[in-house]
């Protein structure tokens, strides 16, 4: 079977990496990787760090780009390189630009497509924007669907799709949480950060660890000032606990966040980490502040407690079972439940019980054993040995 595998951002790539690890392993499986580089340098160090060769590179990020912009890039793209390879499948993942429009690019030339992290919805286009709108989009455009949770086949099957192209899988991103997790064993914390500069100091003392994130556009604004001015208050409050903050470069976050929690003694403003010292912060870690999706399924993955600043999450499962807790971005509210974990061990561990929520790192074989037997039946492998497990 020949796949065309399409991602452009950094959480994609880490997502799409033990998908791409499982079919070069397959004797059946010829793979190419295509990326649209809709985020350069985050999405270059995951390429580093998981040995990704891009088999072709659109290099299309530009300094402060639009989604107008990037959306006839990534279509013009990509209509390039399917015409070349004409796979018999294409997968994509997740909600991003570079998914919805390789999707529609396929689409256009009647390729398969194969959608992964299928069925995540919140019902509000406006929350998250645009990845709302985007993954509802791609679920019409998609010929397979691969669904984290059984909550997000429920999600699709009450929008008519049929039940037999869903399959329930887990999520890839435990996969790659796991894989780096393991080759983490016994590597000093000095030797994972290139750019952690003073924060080193507060890595190696015994106060506890409030890991920051935020870069969602809703959250741009009013929002992210609410984050910074409620982070700034549980920092003057506990002098024992430091705050390490993940800066996106996007200048609608990068300065107001310098403005409100630059001069704090214990907040630390960092660069973006590469996932590997990602994923060390987030284990040495005593909570997680964020916005982010990924870190939603990684964290609990990890026992840890995850508060996020959003109003609405299509990780409906986390939310219902205790894994994590919405605070939207009210600034009395996040310094609420932050010294509500922060003030009872009790509380901290009760976020500790649900580790295999999305899956226990095996949903890229299951994804690849799907389509071995999915593409055996269509028109073009019939009578073909795809079917095989690998």
């Amino acid at each position: 079977m020949k796949l065309l595998i399409s991602f452009g951002t950094r959480p994609e790539a880490i997502k799409m990496a033990p998908i791409i690890a499982a079919a070069r392993s397959s004797s059946r499986a010829n793979v190419k990787v295509c990326v649209t580089a809709q985020h350069r340098e985050m999405l270059d160090q995951v390429l580093d760090l998981f040995d990704i060769t891009a088999d072709y590179d659109l290099d299309l990020m530009r300094h402060d780009q639009d989604l107008t912009s990037l959306s006839s890039g990534v279509l013009l793209g990509m209509k390039d390189v399917l015409k070349k390879e004409n796979p018999d499948a294409v997968l994509v993942q997740g909600d991003t630009v570079s998914t919805f429009i390789t999707a529609l690019a396929s689409f256009y030339q009647r390729i398969p497509v194969c959608h992964i992290e299928a069925g995540l919805r919140t019902y509000n286009l406006d929350a998250p924007f645009p990845e709302e709108g985007m993954r509802q989009l791609v679920t019409r455009l998609s010929s397979l669907h691969f669904a984290p949770t059984e909550r997000n086949r429920k999600a699709l099957l009450a929008e008519g799709i049929e039940d037999k192209s869903i399959f329930v899988v887990g999520n890839t991103v435990i996969d790659a949480l796991y894989w780096t997790r393991d080759k983490l064993a016994g590597i000093p914390p000095n030797r994972l950060a290139t750019a952690w500069g003073r924060a080193s100091a507060a890595l190696e003392s015994q106060d506890r660890l409030i890991l920051v994130t935020g870069h969602r556009r809703e959250s741009f604004g009013e929002g992210l000032r609410n984050v910074c001015l409620a982070l700034r208050d549980i920092a003057e409050r506990h002098a024992d606990v430091n705050i390490l903050y993940s800066v996106h470069p996007n200048p609608n976050v990068s300065v107001p966040v310098e403005e409100l929690l630059g001069n704090i003694s214990n907040v630390y403003l960092l660069p973006p980490f590469d996932y590997r010292s990602f994923v060390y912060l987030m284990h040495r870690s005593y909570l997680i502040i964020t916005d982010s999706g990924g870190v939603q399924e990684e964290a609990p993955a990890l026992g840890k407690p995850v508060l996020v600043t959003r109003a609405v999450t299509e990780r409906h499962e986390a939310v219902e079972c205790g894994a994590v807790k919405l605070v939207g971005t009210d600034r009395l509210t996040i310094v609420k439940e932050t010294e509500r974990i922060l003030n009872s061990e009790s509380c901290r561990a009760s976020f500790d019980q649900h580790k295999s929520l999305y899956g226990s790192g095996d949903a890229a074989i299951r994804i690849m054993n799907v389509l071995g037997s999915w593409l055996a039946d269509s028109p073009r492998l019939a009578g073909s040995e795809v079917g095989a497990e690998i």
